[in-house]
């Protein structure tokens, strides 16, 4: 039988459609490009559209009644409704819980006996130093329909050292039994410790018997029931796992762990198992340099936080509308709305990027068919994607427009070349650059000196290694003012270049490429750096030569129509020009790894701002402790002044693999690079 995730390329046909007055792409013209296909298998349809609550955070449906749902809110209060009824509120904690930030009620879940004995049990925040996770059950005399306030039994309470990473999630298992999660404790990096450490419940899945003694008993089969560590531990080494599930189908259990600044990763977890935070986040290392031996579980999935991101864990689905899906475990994303399957031992699969920011948790219905609940006040179920037959994103490069059919190696004649003072490190290929800006509309020059590219803009770069064109790249301001990035792959003889779904690594002249999926290209076109990083007036404000002539790039961008009028601002220094050392080297930090390592931006742990115009006292690498791992070296500092050996951005910038910088898609070390900044370090005579 073919497996799951391989059936789903055959089912994604949908294609962006265009409202009757939005500009459209004109085969053969590099502008307004539309999408690719979507690989849409699945689409969000409304659900319940007179219930609009805002802060919804967790959806069950009544195990005595499959047409009465309840929903909670993160403000304390739990309303039910049917398809066919008005929600009213059946408990209200909102005087009770501790609410901000990610306090507040964040759980509840039926006792498996609720017919008999009509129990609620939930989980939520109250006020504490800063705060008290709490698990209470409350008691229904009516089968759900009111729930007595007063009937409040407290079982469980942890305290909380900060106001983050409070999990929250809570299910009775298939064995009867109670589980509940709980992040680390909060702040940043797990501070003190607590997921490793087998004295805290913080940074646990836990399980409890809320019906073999008073408040709870500890099942037999808890890893640490007869010592240890806490009895209450089921698994450890969790960071925030804000939802977890149970497989209707095999009793597994699954758990979306939310990640600090890198990675998102699902997992799927067992008895006494070692999930990795904060020896590993996602699939490598943090805060160490070594981690293969420490008997740790690697996730099932893990993906790239590229600016922000959550992820929400769902189901495995086990209902009948949508075949191709059984087995699979579905999941989520808070802030991109890209949802995913994966079975174990395969890649996940992108079942639909619905744009859609808010999807808090997901529900199941009793004949397994799955609903999604957005935090900002709907639900959703999921159904199949209706194919369409629109226009997409062509898949031969000669067909975008974007080169000249004549010799794909340049550009069209309605482009604009151009280049950089500092050019990207790029694994040593050498690269041309071209801007396709739609009819009469112009580039916009923000305040910091970044530039901002209409709508339906079209930024071209090839790459070539040993003269060889390997690669084009078309980062696209599409008509809904999103930046997408796509890569076309050339053949062998550089005669027709094909877009790439997914990223790729191929040996190419005696060293690996790495062609970056569109997920990636968005991982370093930060939005923070403005999307097209290159594109700033410090980059581009020097001497070029055209058709034989030396102009000045500014004045004939202002020719070309580009600009309306010549910007100011003092050119990035070359790399190999005669600009004092320092300069040179802020400039190398600024084009290498400013678009991360800046404010708010997704630069890991370090607190690091490359921006070449922040002041030398706050960019926050000098005589810096690191906070990603020492790399093994003795008294190591970010950058330890005339100490080159003791340098961990040296070191990072020297090696390969996961210790990388930059860390995504390099594979060779910039050598001029790396001498620039060595040398820069061996003069520095101290911190400003």
């Amino acid at each position: 039988m073919m497996h799951p995730g391989r059936s789903l390329a055959a089912l994604a046909l949908v294609v962006l459609a265009c409202g009757d007055d939005e500009p459209t792409f004109t085969p053969g013209r590099c502008i307004n490009l539309p999408r690719p296909p979507s690989r849409d298998v699945i689409r969000l349809a409304p659900a319940f559209t007179h219930v609009d609550f805002e802060d919804g955070v967790d959806l069950v449906q009544s195990p005595i009644d499959e047409d009465r749902w309840y929903l909670a809110t993160q403000s304390g209060v739990l309303v039910t409704f049917t398809a066919g009824s008005d929600p009213t509120v059946v408990l209200d904690l909102s005087a009770t819980v501790a609410t901000g930030g990610e306090a507040g009620l964040l759980g509840f879940a039926f006792h498996p006996d609720f017919a008999g004995n009509g129990q609620l049990f939930v989980s939520y925040t109250a006020p504490g130093d800063p705060l008290t996770s709490t698990i209470a059950h409350f008691t229904s005399a009516d089968g759900g329909l009111t729930v007595d306030p007063t009937s409040v039994a407290v079982i469980l309470t942890v305290d909380q050292p900060y106001t983050n990473h409070n999990g929250g999630d809570i299910a009775f298992g298939p064995d009867g039994l109670l589980y509940f999660g709980l992040g680390d404790g909060g702040s940043g990096g797990d501070p003190q410790g607590n997921a490793q450490n087998l004295d805290t419940l913080l940074g646990k899945l836990l399980r409890i018997d809320v019906d073999g003694g008073s408040p709870y008993a500890i099942p037999q089969g808890n890893p640490y029931a007869d010592g240890g560590g806490r009895p209450e531990i089921f698994a450890r080494g969790l960071r925030n796992p804000w939802r977890f599930s149970f497989d209707r189908g095999t009793g597994d259990l699954w758990a979306g762990d939310v990640g600090q600044n890198t990675w998102e990763e699902v997992d799927r977890i067992e008895l006494g198992k070692n999930y990795g935070w904060d020896i590993k986040e996602g699939p490598v290392c943090f805060e160490q340099d070594v981690c293969a031996d420490a008997e740790l579980e690697d996730p099932i999935a893990a993906y790239r936080n590229i600016s922000v991101a959550s992820v929400i864990a769902g189901y495995v689905y086990r209902g009948a509308q949508l075949p191709e899906l059984a087995g699979m475990f579905i999941y989520a994303d808070f802030y991109s709305g890209t949802i995913w399957g994966v079975v174990p031992g395969d890649d996940p699969v992108v079942l639909a990027d619905t744009g859609e920011r808010g999807l808090a948790a997901f529900a199941e219905d009793q004949d397994g068919e799955l609903l999604v609940v957005n935090y900002f006040g709907q639900i959703h179920r999921i159904t199949r994607a209706e194919p369409s037959d629109g226009p997409g994103l062509p898949e031969d490069l000669m067909a975008t427009g974007c080169v000249d059919t004549t010799d794909p190696a340049t550009p069209p004649k309605d482009a604009i070349p151009y280049s950089l003072n500092v050019p990207f490190w790029s694994d040593g290929a050498d690269k041309d650059r071209w801007l396709i800006l739609p009819d009469n509309q112009q580039i916009r020059v923000e305040q910091d000196g970044d530039w901002t590219l209409p709508s339906g803009s079209v930024i071209v770069k090839n790459f070539r290694l040993d003269d060889r064109l390997i690669e084009t790249r078309l980062f696209v301001r599409h008509t809904d003012d999103e930046w997408a990035g796509y890569s076309y792959e050339w053949n062998a003889d550089g005669t027709a270049a094909t877009l790439l779904e997914e990223g790729l690594s191929k040996p190419i002249g005696g060293q690996t490429w790495t062609y970056p999926s569109r997920t990636d290209c968005l991982y370093c076109h930060t939005a923070e750096a403005g999307r097209s990083l290159g594109l700033e007036t410090r980059q581009l404000a020097r001497t070029v030569t055209i058709d034989g002539v030396d102009v000045d790039q500014l004045d004939h961008l202002v020719e070309r129509g580009a600009l309306a009028s010549r910007p100011d601002g003092d050119p990035l220094p070359e790399i190999a020009g005669d600009a004092p050392l320092a300069a040179r080297a802020r400039a190398y930090f600024h084009a290498n790894c400013s678009h991360c390592h800046r404010p708010d931006a997704p630069g890991g742990r370090a607190d690091i701002d490359f921006r070449v115009d922040t002041p030398d006292a706050e960019v926050g690498v000098c005589d810096a402790n690191p906070r990603a791992g020492d790399l093994e070296i003795p008294d190591a500092r970010l950058v330890a002044p005339g100490d080159v050996a003791r340098s961990i951005v040296s070191a990072r910038m020297h090696t390969l693999g996961t210790t990388r910088m930059p860390g995504l898609a390099s594979n060779r070390v910039d050598d001029a690079g790396v001498e620039l900044i060595d040398a820069w370090i061996s003069g520095l005579n101290g911190c400003p």
